[in-house]
Order: structure tokens, then sequence, then C-alpha cells
């Protein structure tokens, strides 16, 4: 039910503050338990508008007890649930789902393995932290907490917070071999008249830049709707921005090299702010004797890796965690499938490429 033109709009996770401190709250006052808004929806990671109240959008909880309270909880809570609040329906529906009330009462490891694939606790290990993608971490760690008795819920989103040290290097390792695997493209398409072709190679570009000020920031990526939105949000994003988005908008290609070279650089220079490794040059350099103008960013690629301590990680092959090397809704949205390619992480071969025909 979208909101009329003259409602005012109030964001999901103010809205269910109070419907939480109203409704639910006094219906499992007796029990310990913690409450919260977590999961999907532009929602939880702050970025519900007027928009988002047509659809999927509205009263909606998670209420976390021990497993053998949760038949009681539930039903005091079914029973207590009126059938609208503040002019929103309790009980709704869209797409494929059915009109229900999106109360949901349950064990806190059932809802992490369900939006994670896995249980966190105590602790992931490296290979499990390389099959959650970023987006399902972001449904645990945003959102918004109204109750946490034992602060349980706390220590989960503390935990999660950001990627173990060792793991953050390899991921910032694949991320500039990502870039480094491409960098030429671009040039090499429009030399031949590909104007289309380079124009996709750029855009393709400055999305691996991108990703790499998400890790240089300690902050996961969301999925492709917000992705712009969140990286606009990031400390000191402002001007490479601007640059990114010259070279993805420009016609020719002269500025579009000029904008790229431009956009390495400043990415370089803030890799070596953080102190990661020893400071690498940052300026761009012509690609072998064909003059495009590339930054050899296997050179950070080998520089994060050479910092790794886990002999385990360092071995692995630079593919990338399941955000980085799939693309696919249907993978990185269900944290079950994601799961299936954990086999990738066994083959501990070090074989690398990089075209440059």
């Amino acid at each position: 039910m979208l909101l009329g033109v003259n409602d005012e709009f109030v964001p999901a996770q103010v809205l269910n503050a109070s419907f939480y401190r109203d409704v639910v709250a006094p219906a499992v006052s007796a029990w310990p338990h913690r409450a919260a808004l977590l999961g999907h929806g532009s929602e939880v990671l702050g970025y519900d508008t007027f928009r988002s109240t047509d659809h999927g959008w509205g009263l909606r909880l998670q209420v976390f007890v021990d497993d053998p309270l949760v038949a009681e909880v539930r039903a005091a809570v079914d029973a207590a649930l009126p059938d609208s609040y503040r002019g929103r329906p309790v009980r709704y529906g869209w797409d494929d789902v059915p009109v229900m009330a999106h109360v949901t009462v349950g064990t806190l490891g059932r809802w992490l393995r369900a939006q994670l694939g896995i249980d966190p606790r105590p602790a992931l290990e490296a290979t499990d932290w390389l099959l959650v993608p970023q987006q399902r971490l972001l449904g645990v760690v945003r959102g918004a907490v109204y109750r946490d008795d034992g602060g349980e819920l706390a220590t989960v989103r503390d935990e999660l917070a950001w990627y173990p040290h060792d793991v953050w290097l390899w991921l910032l390792a694949c991320q500039w071999r990502r870039l480094a695997q491409e960098e030429p493209f671009a040039a090499r398409a429009a030399e031949v008249g590909d104007a289309l072709g380079a124009a996709v190679v750029a855009a393709r570009l400055a999305r691996e830049l991108m990703r790499i000020w998400f890790l240089l920031e300690r902050e996961y990526w969301p999925y492709t709707k917000w992705f712009g939105t969140a990286f606009s949000r990031l400390p000191g994003t402002e001007q490479v921005g601007s640059v990114l988005h010259r070279a993805v908008t420009t016609d020719d290609h002269p500025s579009r090299e000029a904008a790229l070279a431009e956009a390495y650089e400043l990415t370089a220079a803030r890799f070596n702010v953080s102190g990661l490794t020893e400071p690498l040059d940052p300026r761009v350099r012509s690609f072998h004797a064909r003059g495009y103008l590339v930054l050899e960013a296997d050179r950070f690629a080998d520089a994060c890796r050479s910092q790794i301590t886990d002999p385990r990680l360092r071995a692995l092959p630079l593919v990338g965690s399941v955000d980085q090397f799939v693309d696919g809704t249907d993978v990185l949205d269900a944290p079950d499938r994601a799961r299936r390619l954990r086999a990738l992480f066994s083959d501990s071969s070090t074989r690398r490429g990089r075209a440059i025909q």
C-alpha cells in the first residue's frame, strides 16, 4: 500500500521502533528476547523512501527467543497483533508473498543460518567469510535493534562488522587483480573502433575501482540498486566519484582514458594512506609499448598478498570471494547456493594469466 501523497513518510526503522514499543514489546515482555529489523530490504540499509512503500515495505520485526520459548512467544505475538497500526496494515503481501503478519518469532541461530548460510558463532573460518555475500552480511550488521537481552545480537553484529585482517588483505589482493586483468582493454577496444565495447569496459573498471574503495573504508558493498548510493557516502569519495562519472559518460576515448588514469592514481594514493603495505608508486604508466595508460595494479595485489600470514589464504589463487566472481542474484541472494562454491577454495594452485591480445 503506497502512502498517499499527503502522508508523511516515516522510515521503516523508525516506524517499527514504535510498533515494537507499542504493540510487540507488551506482548513479549514476560520473556527474555531480542527484537530487531534485520535481513532484506532497502529499509534495513536505511535507504527507504516514499517510493519504497508500494512494495514489500511496512510493519516488520524479528523476535528472537530460546528454542523452548518459540511456540509460546509466537502465540502471544499473534494474539496481540492488531489489524493496522498508524494507518498501515499489520498483515500484507506482495508478488508471491501471501497476505500475512511479518513479525517472526524464532531462534537467533536459525535466522542466522537462513540469512548467511551458516551460524557464525563462535567464529567463521576464512573460507566461510569468502562464501557469505556482502549484502547478506549487511542484513545482519545494519538495520535496527530494539531490544537485546543478554547482548547476543550485539556480539554477533560486532563479530561480523568486518573481515578478519588476513581475509581483508586477500580480498584486496583479489580486487586489485581484477582491475589489473582489464586495465588496457578499454583503450584496445577504442583503438579498433569499438566505442560500445570501450564504454562497457570502462564501466567495469569503474566498478572494480569503487569496490576497492569499499574495501579500504571497511564497508560491505550492497547489491546493485544501492551500490552507487553507498559509494557516494563513503568518506573521501567525492573527487574520485566525479572522475569516474566522467569516465563512464564521455564518448571521447582520450577523455575517458585520462579520467580512468586519474581515478587509478586517486585510488592508489588512498591505498597508500591505509598503511596496509609499504607505499607503492601511484602513478600510471604505459602498457608495454602500446601507450595505453595503466596502473599495473598487479603490483598492489602482490603487495597485499605478501602481508597475509595465513598460509592457506596466501596460497589460494586470487579468484576472489563470492561477491567478486559471481554476478547473479540467484546466487548472491541464496546463501545455500553460495556455499556450494566451497570447493573452489580447495585448489591451492596459484596459476594466473593476463591476456594482452
